[in-house]
This record gives C-alpha cells, structure tokens and sequence, in this order.
C-alpha cells in the first residue's frame, strides 16, 4: 500500500472523523455537475487540493492526474501533443471560475460526449485509480497498463458511481492521437429518415465518429430538422466518406472550424435546445436506448445523439411513467438529468435502479465500500 500525498492527509483525517461519527459527506470537486443527482445535506470534502500531472508518457498513451485537476489543464496538456481524451468528456463550468469540470468529477459522473457511441466510454479508458474508502483506507486498483487487471476491474466500477463509494484522489487514463482528418456533414431529414439512413450508414466501413438530430429552429424561416454527422480518421477515409455519403444523400459539408465550436457546444448541452428548454421550467430527460429504435412518437421536441442511442428531451416531471414505458420499449431506460428548478447551487434530480437485482448488488458495493455510509448520500440512488 503506498504512502498518501501530504495533500490529501487533511481529507484522510476528515474522512475518518466522519466515518466514527457517521457524519455524510459531499464529495466536491469545481462543482460543474451539482445539476446532476440528488445532494443531500452533507458536510463538504473538497477535492481541489489534489491537483497535477502525477505522470504523462505521450508514447505510452499514458497519463496518471490528481483528481482535483480541472479538465481543461488536462485537455491542453494532451493537446500540445496531439493526443486527447476520445470520449469527449463534457465540461459544463468553464475555465477562469469557481465552476469547472475536475477530472476526479470526469471519472466519478461517468458522463461521455458526442463520441461516446463510437469511442466508448470513460470507463473504457480508466487503467487504474488511488481512492479512499469509508473507512479512511487508502487504496490502490489497476495501473497503468490493461495488463495489471486481475479479478474486478474495481477502477472502472467508480467510473459512474458518483462518489458514492470513495474518493478518488488519482486516476490513471488511456489516451488516444487526434485522428488526423475531420469533417462534419448535415443534411435536411425528418428524425426518423435521419434515424434509418444513420443505421444504413452504420452497417457500411464509414468512420462515423459523432451525430446529432435536431430541430433548427434558426434555419428557415419555420425552422428545419436536420442531421449533423461526423468523421474522424485517415484523410483518404474521410474524404472517401464524404463523398460517398453525400451521394447517398443530398447535404452539405460544414467548414471544419464552424463544426469544431457547434460539436463542443452539443458536448456542453450549450445549443439552444438545451438553453431555451432550461427556461421551460420543465424537466430535462436523458433516454438510452438501442441505437436501433426507430423514432419515438411523443408529444416533446427531442435531440438525438449516439447515432440513435441517446434521446434529450425536455417534458414535465409527471411523465416520468410515460417516458419509462417508450423507453423500455426501446430497449433502454429514461432518467431526469436536469430536473426543474435545479441549478449549479444544487441538484434536484433522482435516479432509480432498473431493477430489485441490480439495487441489491448495488446495496452490497455501498457497504463495502462505505459501511458508515457517509459518500454522498442520496446522490446516485435515494436508498444510497
């Protein structure tokens, strides 16, 4: 068991103290994803003094970081050398602030961009991680190499935990070169063509990397539907593609730059669809679903990411059963991401088990893990 850094001794000793006293603690880092769950009363733990580049090897595709480190220094530390992270984290807060995405928050939230359907996700690239538990132990799993898992990959069961069951103080991640051609198409089709041509597409050796589906309320003088797709990999491939698609359908090809900003505010949930739904007062839902599902015939406009996988949707809390039963249908699940009312100041959301068998394993992680049960109460789960 190697040493703790000096820096986290002050949150060793608050950890422990909690944990004789069964006091709940909020895990917190810059605080971009306090939308997102359920915060409960807690005393704060904050994770900001765990900050830097621990290790980087560019040629190893290597990087190990403190989990206080906020997300943009790690973006740009892996930009110079033409490396990223593949699943687009999102950031939500912004750089310059109080408010910024930390990479501990990256692991913890579990939360993917644009590229998630085809680059995986961010447990796909955790190889190790340092985390305390609820007993104030200070603990090792994985490494910085795929080979040095062995028995439950426990790294990557944080990836989405939401600090429920430890803080994690260090991660190490797989990171991948920027692809070295890039382009981004749109055409005009209603969601369900979008949906069919995006399955015909995906059938085919296309290097799809990213889509969104969405009502333009800005193109035309009604608004248009419209598909945003978009290619990553070796200049011959993406230039094939391009071709090859726009013949297939009628469409245009958008200039690179333009693209770049409009995909990172997608990632951001900064587009008008999200901006102008947020003033609705309603809830915003998050539907995973097959990629092959066909359009969903509900009431609410949607946006569409994934290459069908993902469907955004602004309704109202009360159609929770509604949104649950289409979901299902679909072979997925819907859950509140952005619920009325919530703000960067706290979050108001809950999710819900999808089942008696999954809330039981996940009641037995809790306790070992957090036997006191002092991480973030309720954040994941109301029983949690």
């Amino acid at each position: 068991m190697s040493s703790p850094p000096d820096a986290l001794l002050p949150l060793l000793d608050q950890i422990r103290t909690a944990a004789a006293q069964r006091t709940p603690l909020h895990i917190r880092g810059g605080g971009s994803k306090d939308f997102y769950g359920s915060i409960q009363p807690a005393a704060l733990l904050d994770t900001r003094s765990l900050t830097g580049i621990i290790d980087y090897a560019p040629s190893e595709l290597v990087v190990t970081v403190a989990a206080g480190t906020p997300l943009h220094e790690l973006d740009a530390l892996l930009a110079a050398q033409g490396q990223c992270l593949p699943f687009e984290p999102p950031h939500f807060g912004w750089s310059g602030s109080d408010r910024m995405a930390t990479v501990g928050g990256m692991v913890a939230s579990g939360l993917a961009g644009p590229a998630r359907a085809t680059a995986g996700s961010v447990r796909d690239y955790v190889l190790g991680l340092k985390l305390v538990n609820g007993k104030g132990e200070y603990l090792t799993f994985g490494g910085q190499v795929m080979k040095n898992v062995a028995g439950y990959d426990v790294s990557r069961l944080m990836a989405g935990a939401m600090g429920t069951l430890g803080l994690i103080t260090e991660v190490s991640l797989k990171v991948l070169p920027v692809p070295p051609a890039e382009a981004t198409l749109v055409f005009p089709l209603a969601q369900a063509a979008a949906l069919e041509q995006l399955h015909c597409w995906g059938g085919q050796p296309l290097p799809l990397n990213a889509s969104c589906w969405v009502h333009d309320p800005s193109a035309g003088g009604t608004g248009q539907d419209l598909l945003f797709v978009r290619l990553r990999g070796a200049v011959a491939a993406v230039e094939a593609a391009c071709q090859r698609m726009l013949a297939d359908v009628p469409g245009e090809r958008m200039d690179t730059a333009q693209a770049a900003a409009d995909w990172a505010l997608c990632r951001d949930q900064k587009l008008p669809f999200f901006t102008d739904g947020a003033r609705t007062g309603q809830v915003l839902w998050r539907l995973s679903v097959a990629q092959t599902a066909p359009a969903l015939d509900l009431p609410w406009a949607q946006l569409v990411e994934w290459q069908g996988g993902l469907r955004w949707l602004w309704a109202p809390l009360d159609a929770g059963a509604q949104l649950q039963a289409a979901a299902k249908a679909a072979g997925g699940n819907a859950t509140v991401f952005v619920a009325a009312g919530a703000d960067l100041s706290g979050a108001r959301g809950q999710n819900h088990s999808s089942s008696a068998g999954q809330g039981a394993l996940l009641q037995r992680l809790k306790a070992a893990f957090d036997p006191a049960g002092i991480f973030n109460p309720g954040r994941l789960y109301s029983d949690f």
